[in-house]
C-alpha cells in the first residue's frame, strides 16, 4: 500500500507540474502577441506571469548564495577584512530596492540598449538586492560563533583551504542559510513589484510577471484579478515551503551543535520528506542532486589542495584585493563628483523636509518593531520548544512573510483608511509586514539551534519556567535576535517605499516620511536631488544606527552567549 501511495503522488505530481507548464505555453502565446514587455491584466497569463517571476527569482537566489558564502566566509575569517566589509554591507542592506533603480537601470538597460534582455538582468538584480544581505549576515553570525573546541580540533588535523571551509565552516552556516534562504525568498516575493515595474519619473520598464500584474490590476481597481494574482502567488509559496522548505529546514537541524555522544539523524517528514525520500522518478532525482553535489564539493577540495599554497595565494589575494579598492575608488570618485554638480543651487524645495521625512518614519519603524517583537518572541521560544505547532505554524508563517504588502494595500484601504488615522494605521501594519518575518524566523532558528544536552541538563537541575527562560532560552536568543533585529530594521526601512506612498484604483494614498518622499520622487518627478537626498539620509541614519547600536550589541552578544565550554 506504501508503494502504491508514493506512487500516487509521483502521478499527481507530475500532472499538476505538467498541467501548469501547458496554461503557462499558453499563457507564453498571448503574451507574444501583446509583446514581450507588455503587461496584460487577463485570468490566462497568471501561469506564465508566475513562471517569469518564479526564474527570476531563483536565478536572483542562486546569486544570492554565491555573494553570501563568499562575503560571509571572508567577513568572519578575516579581521582586517572585516572592518571593511562590514560597514559595506551595512550601507548596502540600508539602501532600499528603490535606490538600486539608477544603477540597475544605467548599467543594464543602457548596456543592453533596452532590450529585454538587459531589462531582465537588471530585475534580477534588484531581487538580488532584496535577498542578499541578511543571508550573508546569518552565514557570517554562523561562522563567527562556531565554538573554539571545533576550532581546535581542524587545527590540530590541519584541516585548512577548501576543506576547512567544506567539513567546518558551510556545515556550520546550514542553518541559517535554510532559514535565511526562506527569509531571502519572502524579500524577493515582497518586493516583486518593484522589480518588475523600474521606473525613475516618466522613463518605465516593465516586464510580464506576477508583481508587474498585482500592481496593474491594483492601479486599474480590479480586485478580482488581484486576488487571483495573489492566490496564484501564495499557492507557489505554499508549494515550495511544502516539498522544498519544510524538509530543508528539519534537515538543517542535523547541523546544529549538540555536545553530547551519539544522537540520531533527523529525517524530514510529511508530504516533501515522501516525495523526495520515497516517492519513485522524485526519489531518484534527489540522490542525481546530493551526489551530484558531493562530486563538485570533492571536486572543489581537491582543486584547492592541487593550487599554489602560502607562497603564491598572499600575492594573488592582494592584487585581487588592491584591484577592487582601486576600482571602487574610481567609482566613489566619479559618483561623488556626479553628487556635488548635482546639488548645485538652486535646491528642490522638498530636500528641507528630508529630516522631517525620517523622523517620522523612524517612529513608524519604532512601532512596528515594538509590535513585532511583543508577538514574535514569545511564539518562538513556544513553537521552537513544541515540534507539533513547529509543524503546523511554520509552513503558515513562511506562507505569510512572502505575501507582497502591495497586494493587502486594497484591504487595508478598505478597513482602516475611512477611520481617524487610518493611513498613519495602515502605514504602521504594513512597515509591520515587512519586519515580523526576519524577528521570527531569526528567533525560532536561536530556539532550535540550542543543544540537546542543555536543554536535558536543565531538566535534571530542575529549571523550570522563568528560570528555564533566564538560564538557558534567553542566553541562546541573544545573537539571534541581534542578527534579526539588523536584518528586521533594514527590511523595515526597505518597506518604508511600498508603506507609505501606494496607488489604488487611481488614487494615492500617502503617509509623509522618507518614503513618500523617495516614491514620489521616482515615480512622479523624476528629481535626482530628492531621490539622492532621501536616500543619503536614509543610510546615514542606518548605519549610524548600526555602527553605534547594533554593530556593538551584537559583538557584545557574540562573545557573551556563544555556546562554548568555559575554562
Amino acid at each position: 500500500m506504501k508503494r502504491v501511495g508514493n506512487l500516487s503522488l509521483t502521478v499527481v505530481t507530475v500532472a499538476l507540474l505538467s498541467a501548469f507548464a501547458y496554461f503557462a505555453y499558453h499563457g507564453h502565446r498571448i503574451t507574444e502577441v501583446a509583446g514581450q514587455t507588455a503587461v496584460l491584466s487577463t485570468l490566462g497569463v497568471l501561469p506564465y506571469y508566475a513562471l517569469r517571476s518564479f526564474l527570476r527569482m531563483l536565478a536572483a537566489y542562486f546569486l544570492s548564495l554565491i555573494f553570501s558564502l563568499t562575503y560571509g566566509y571572508k567577513a568572519a575569517t578575516d579581521a582586517r577584512a572585516e572592518k571593511i566589509l562590514l560597514p559595506v554591507l551595512d550601507v548596502l542592506q540600508s539602501v532600499p530596492i528603490l535606490g538600486f533603480f539608477p544603477a540597475a537601470i544605467y548599467f543594464f538597460v543602457s548596456l543592453f540598449r533596452g532590450s529585454i534582455l538587459g531589462i531582465e538582468l537588471a530585475s534580477i538584480f534588484l531581487i538580488f538586492t532584496s535577498q542578499a544581505w541578511n543571508m550573508t549576515f546569518g552565514f557570517y553570525e554562523s561562522v563567527t560563533t562556531i565554538p573554539i573546541e571545533l576550532k581546535e580540533v581542524a587545527d590540530a588535523y590541519q584541516v585548512n583551504g577548501w576543506r576547512r571551509f567544506v567539513k567546518l565552516y558551510l556545515p556550520a552556516g546550514i542553518p541559517k542559510l535554510v532559514y535565511n534562504s526562506i527569509l531571502s525568498w519572502s524579500g524577493g516575493w515582497y518586493f516583486l513589484i518593484a522589480a518588475e515595474i523600474i521606473a525613475i519619473g516618466p522613463v518605465e520598464y516593465s516586464l510580464p510577471g506576477l508583481g508587474s500584474y498585482l500592481i496593474k490590476t491594483a492601479e486599474e481597481g480590479k480586485l478580482g484579478l488581484t486576488l487571483a494574482g495573489l492566490a496564484t502567488l501564495v499557492a507557489i509559496i505554499a508549494v515550495m515551503n511544502t516539498f522544498i522548505w519544510h524538509p530543508l529546514s528539519t534537515w538543517a537541524e542535523n547541523f546544529k551543535y549538540e555536545f553530547e555522544t551519539g544522537g540520531g539523524r533527523t529525517l524530514p517528514k510529511g508530504w516533501g520528506y515522501r516525495l523526495w525520500y520515497e516517492a519513485p522518478v522524485f526519489r531518484e532525482l534527489r540522490r542525481l542532486i546530493v551526489s551530484g553535489a558531493t562530486a563538485l564539493g570533492r571536486a572543489m577540495i581537491s582543486l584547492g589542495s592541487r593550487l599554489p599554497g602560502r607562497p603564491y595565494f598572499p600575492q594573488v589575494g592582494r592584487v585581487v584585493f588592491w584591484g577592487f579598492l582601486l576600482l571602487l575608488t574610481y567609482s566613489l570618485t566619479r559618483g561623488l563628483i556626479a553628487l556635488v554638480i548635482l546639488f548645485l543651487p538652486p535646491w528642490h524645495e522638498e530636500i528641507f523636509t528630508v529630516p522631517q521625512a525620517i523622523f517620522y518614519s523612524f517612529l513608524r519603524l519604532l512601532a512596528a518593531y515594538i509590535l513585532s517583537l511583543l508577538w514574535t518572541l514569545p511564539v518562538a521560544i513556544w513553537i521552537g520548544h513544541n515540534e507539533k505547532a513547529y509543524n503546523v505554524l511554520m509552513p503558515v508563517f513562511e506562507v505569510l512573510a512572502s505575501v507582497p504588502a502591495t497586494a493587502l494595500f486594497p484591504i487595508i484601504v478598505f478597513l482602516l483608511v475611512g477611520f481617524a488615522g487610518g493611513m498613519e494605521l495602515a502605514a504602521v501594519l504594513l512597515v509591520l509586514t515587512g519586519m515580523q518575518w526576519y524577528l521570527l524566523f531569526n528567533l525560532v532558528a536561536g530556539v532550535k539551534s540550542i543543544p540537546r544536552d542543555m536543554k536535558e541538563a536543565a531538566m535534571v537541575f530542575g529549571l523550570r519556567g522563568f528560570k528555564y527562560l533566564r538560564r538557558v532560552v534567553f542566553p541562546a536568543l541573544i545573537p539571534s535576535l541581534v542578527t534579526g533585529s539588523i536584518t528586521a530594521w533594514g527590511g523595515g526601512w526597505n518597506a518604508l517605499i511600498v508603506s507609505e506612498y501606494v496607488v489604488y484604483a487611481g488614487e494615492t494614498y500617502m503617509a509623509f516620511g522618507i518614503g513618500s518622499l523617495l516614491d514620489k520622487a521616482i515615480y512622479t518627478t523624476g528629481n535626482f536631488q530628492v531621490i539622492w537626498s532621501s536616500l543619503m539620509a536614509m543610510v546615514l541614519v542606518i548605519v549610524a544606527l548600526n555602527r553605534f547600536f547594533w554593530r556593538r550589541l551584537y559583538e557584545w552578544a557574540a562573545t557573551r552567549f556563544s555556546f562554548e565550554a568555559e575554562e
